[in-house]
């Protein structure tokens, strides 16, 4: 399998999200090149397995929903170095803490949430995932650190949606939060991939009554979302700061949604947009307030 320079460290994405392009890191001084990917089902019509067909004619299958490591965009520097580089999924995972910590020092939330962090990531952990969410979050929307917040998301983006709401609701906030990033910087591809895996959940009732009855209240839930109006004026009125800026990011966090869905009937992409970086503005200056 040919080889080629990944950046400093690796990240995870799920199987079914490769896309050709992509080099999958098989250990430390291998990388493998995708030049197609396709999925196959098993006898009941589920997705069982992705087939990654490699640039070099190998194939590997992999179970569907399962994480694999792939290389970063190559930098200037010695493949055979570039190589050795690439750390262990623990080492990527304290390397990105550290960075968000160094990057903001004084900041006692990004502080308090990067050591809770640090004691390990449990995926099974809802409170874990949460952290997670709120430290990208709360590098993105506070500190407009984009780089790093991204860095945090890819912590857990590539993890699954399992059947359980309460774990992907923190998941799915990273994967809108990345597609949000992603998107601003001009990475539309990987935007993309992100929004689509925020709908990862969507189907996954396989009761065809339950299912139709869950795709009618996603339906509404995009098309009639709660912005939160009422409290944002109520609270804005009353001159209460604090409980405005609660409210405001709850605003913020289903336009994040909304945008990563695909928009609705109500708000196109664009005034989902527009609504977003006015949150973003808003939220920031009563930050400054605090």
């Amino acid at each position: 399998m040919s080889m080629s320079v990944p950046d400093k460290y690796a990240f995870r994405v799920n199987a079914e999200l490769l896309v050709p392009g992509q080099k999958v890191v098989l250990d430390e001084k291998t990388l493998a090149p995708l030049a197609a990917v396709h999925i196959e089902e098993d006898d009941l019509g589920n997705p069982a397995l992705v087939i990654a067909d490699l640039e070099d004619g190998q194939t590997l299958r992999i179970a569907y929903g399962a994480a694999v490591r792939v290389a970063a965009p190559a930098p200037e520097t010695n493949a055979a170095e570039a190589v050795r580089s690439i750390p262990t999924e623990e080492e990527t995972y304290a390397a990105v803490l550290a960075a968000a910590e160094a990057a903001h020092p004084e900041d006692r939330a990004v502080k308090e949430l990067v050591t809770r962090l640090s004691r390990g990531l449990n995926v099974k952990a809802g409170s874990n995932l949460q952290d997670v969410r709120d430290l990208a979050h709360t590098l993105y929307v506070d500190l407009g650190d984009s780089e790093n917040a991204l860095a945090v998301c890819s912590l857990i983006t590539g993890l699954g949606f399992d059947g359980n709401y309460g774990r992907w609701n923190w998941i799915q906030g990273a994967l809108a939060l990345a597609a949000q990033i992603t998107h601003e910087s001009g990475d539309i591809e990987a935007s993309a991939a992100f929004a689509q895996a925020v709908r990862a959940g969507d189907d996954a009732e396989s009761d065809p009554l339950k299912a139709k009855l869950s795709a009618e209240l996603l339906q509404r839930q995009l098309n009639e979302p709660n912005l939160y109006d009422r409290e944002v004026q109520r609270a804005a009125e009353a001159g209460d700061e604090l409980s405005e800026r609660d409210w405001r990011i709850l605003r913020l966090n289903t336009l994040l949604y909304l945008r990563a869905h695909g928009g609705s009937l109500t708000y196109s992409d664009a005034e989902l947009q527009r609504r977003i970086r006015t949150e973003l503005s808003a939220v920031r200056g009563l930050n400054m307030d605090l």
